[in-house]
């Protein structure tokens, strides 16, 4: 845990000065609010943003995380609409739950209960 403090401070005294947002209006929102209530330009902006969102690139994507029960991610293809075409989530507790058999196999049923909790499944994320 100290070295990653570490990290995180080397990461803070590094970072260069200036906006952290990109200046790009056909992606991202205004950077000052109080614009949009005096410009036609950001209200337009922010509109069309809010309600039809962004164009992406026509192709597929897939990023995962490390979430805290499992690789968590999200598969996404994209037609060049700003809706995606197709989207899956691979879910940790859904993988996690493959493992049931081969640990509760040759135990008595009275141990499903126990061997299902120390799984600790989302039974939310389980029935895609």
């Amino acid at each position: 845990m100290r070295e990653s403090v570490r990290i995180i401070e080397q990461c803070l005294i590094q970072m260069p000065e200036g906006p952290f947002q990109i200046d790009m209006p056909t992606i991202a929102f205004p950077v000052d609010k109080d614009r949009v209530h005096c410009s036609m330009e950001a209200l337009i902006q922010h509109f069309d943003l809010s309600a039809y969102g962004f164009k992406v690139p026509k192709g597929e994507v897939y990023s995962a995380i490390e979430a805290p029960k499992g690789e968590l991610g999200f598969y996404i293809i994209s037609d060049g609409s700003p809706k995606p075409f197709r989207m899956k989530v691979r879910a940790p507790s859904f993988v996690n739950l493959q493992g049931l058999f081969g640990t509760s196999n040759a135990h008595y049923l009275a141990d499903m209960i126990a061997v299902l909790g120390s799984l600790d499944p989302v039974m939310a994320e389980v029935d895609k």
